[in-house]
């Protein structure tokens, strides 16, 4: 056990030295010294308690979801009943009490409408979505069943956690946190973010795009009362726009949404020079919006973003190209923001901030001074202890101890994972966690010495029995830590991954590298007693 060819020292020594180099860049970062630029520099990321930035506490109304599944449905119903050969005349559309209801013209054509109506009211997967009910055999009402409103909460807020990802990556910022809570909430917390009314700006705006065709018989009078035509909805101008104060009645189905979007960029107008952001649609966005287009020459459509109209303009001509230009009254800022907002993708659901606050940079400072000084403090007892009680193997348990520590590092930042203030605690515990193994060992190997074997047998048996102890303490710990991971969230989280790291490197360093010392020194050294 104590036999280490070259080709393993090689070995051995080119992981530590390559891990504990990745490290260099961090332990460089609070110096003046700079790492070289035509190096690869990984880091490892502060947290937000560390770090300092922006906590911002997000809630979402699960009442829109229901809204939008209705007026959904309700629009796969008129397709699919205008679809079938012959077509099924339906109307006396209501949503009312949450339900989606219509008459048949024909009460013959119940079982075909059924049959049409069986696809959509499955949805994915088992989870049966609607329930459908006939009225006086020509009523049909379509109920959502809880399951299905319930799974369609969990998508939607799914979803809205992946867009309020993709939103923040664009500010750039490095590792953000951006986590579920509870069933309707959303933590985001960006370290290094000291400006929260720029996060909530962003993640403020819905960017839910919608182009709608403007119903012309609306009369100006009704619409100023708020009576929109049947199969129609009112929308005011938004503020800025040259009909301020005003409002449109547009037509309630038919239209496109923003979620055909392939991009968006903030640009200028070529005739006015004002900001403007330039979208483009994907094939078949692309396609129904040309088809749109080409329906309506010469009518009014509306440009709805987050429920105002922004314009409405005309169609002059069929709009084949897939592209189309927002214009409003936009700054640069503004247009930048919206045309992020609009790469990310609309959020399925209105989210509303219920808690936000800032962590300052001096107290993340504060935080990291207070961590490191009982990390020093705990250390220096620690290898106060060794040495005096353990001698020459004292001295290679503290090199293991350090080495382990910055090999902690070097795994983190080349994970690109984020320290955290209970990541500090965790380093703390590794500290005193990873000398364990070593008194382990050196416990053993006093043992068999007072059994009267000779020191090189001595030390084989000892690192060879407790070396079981300890691979099984660091197997139960590592459940532990995956269960922490797994389970846990923010801080908890930061805690597991230095717990985890740490097993790994304590067990390489305390058990294989002072292994590989204490070899070395007993082929050299020859000693007739060991001194443990």
């Amino acid at each position: 056990m104590l036999e280490f060819p070259r080709w393993k020292k090689i070995w051995l020594w080119a992981i530590t030295l390559a891990v504990m180099l990745a490290a260099v860049p961090s332990l460089l970062s609070t110096t003046s010294i700079r790492w070289p630029d035509a190096l690869p520099s990984p880091t490892v990321n502060l947290g937000l308690d560390l770090a300092g930035g922006s906590h911002i506490l997000l809630e979402a109304e699960a009442s829109q979801v229901r809204a939008q599944r209705l007026e959904n449905m309700e629009e796969a119903v008129r397709n699919a009943m205008r679809s079938a050969e012959p077509r099924i005349r339906i109307g006396d559309v209501s949503t009312a009490d949450g339900q989606l209801s219509f008459m048949l013209d024909d009460s013959g054509d119940i079982d075909r409408a059924r049959e049409l109506l069986t696809p959509l009211m499955n949805g994915q997967g088992l989870t049966r979505e609607w329930e459908l009910t006939l009225v006086d055999t020509s009523r049909v009402v379509l109920s959502p069943t809880q399951d299905g409103l319930e799974q369609a909460v969990t998508d939607a807020m799914d979803s809205a956690t992946e867009v309020v990802r993709k939103r923040i990556d664009e500010l750039g910022t490095r590792e953000p946190t951006i986590i579920r809570q509870g069933d309707t909430r959303i933590v985001v917390q960006v370290p290094g973010l000291q400006d929260p009314d720029q996060l909530k700006e962003l993640l403020g705006q819905t960017a839910k795009l919608e182009f709608k065709m403007v119903d012309e018989t609306a009369l100006p009078s009704d619409v100023e009362q708020g009576i929109a035509p049947p199969g129609s909805q009112i929308f005011p101008y938004a503020a800025g726009s040259a009909q301020e104060g005003l409002s449109v009645a547009v037509r309630r189905l038919g239209g496109i949404r923003g979620d055909s979007l392939i991009g968006a960029q903030q640009s200028f107008d070529p005739q006015t020079n004002e900001p403007v952001v330039t979208i483009q649609f994907d094939q078949q966005g692309g396609q129904r919006f040309a088809q749109l287009s080409t329906q309506n020459v010469g009518k009014l459509f509306a440009i709805i973003l987050d429920g105002e109209v922004l314009s409405t303009p005309s169609f002059n001509e069929p709009i084949l190209g897939g592209s189309a230009q927002i214009s409003g009254s936009f700054t640069v800022d503004s247009a930048n923001a919206l045309a992020i907002s609009l790469r990310s993708g609309a959020l399925p659901v209105d989210l509303a901030v219920v808690e936000e606050r800032t962590v300052g940079p001096d107290l993340g400072a504060d935080s990291i001074r207070s961590g490191l000084l009982a990390m020093a403090i705990g250390s220096i007892a620690v290898i106060g202890l060794m040495v005096a009680t353990y001698g020459r193997f004292g001295i290679y348990a503290t090199a293991a101890l350090v080495i382990n520590v910055i090999m902690i590092l070097g795994i983190m930042a080349v994970m690109n994972t984020t320290l955290t203030l209970p990541g500090i605690a965790g380093f703390v515990l590794t500290v005193g966690a990873a000398v364990d193994a070593n008194v382990l060992i050196n416990e053993r190997i006093r043992e068999e010495r007072k059994r009267g074997r000779r020191v090189i047998a001595a030390v084989e048996n000892g690192y060879r029995e407790a070396s079981r102890a300890i691979y099984d303490a660091n197997v139960t710990n590592f459940i532990a830590g995956v269960l922490l991971f797994l389970f846990g969230s923010g801080p908890i989280r930061g805690f597991a991954v230095v717990l985890i790291i740490g097993l790994f490197t304590s067990v390489f360093t305390a058990v294989t590298l002072t292994r590989l010392w204490v070899a070395g020194w007993l082929r050299k050294a020859r000693p007739s007693e060991l001194y443990v």
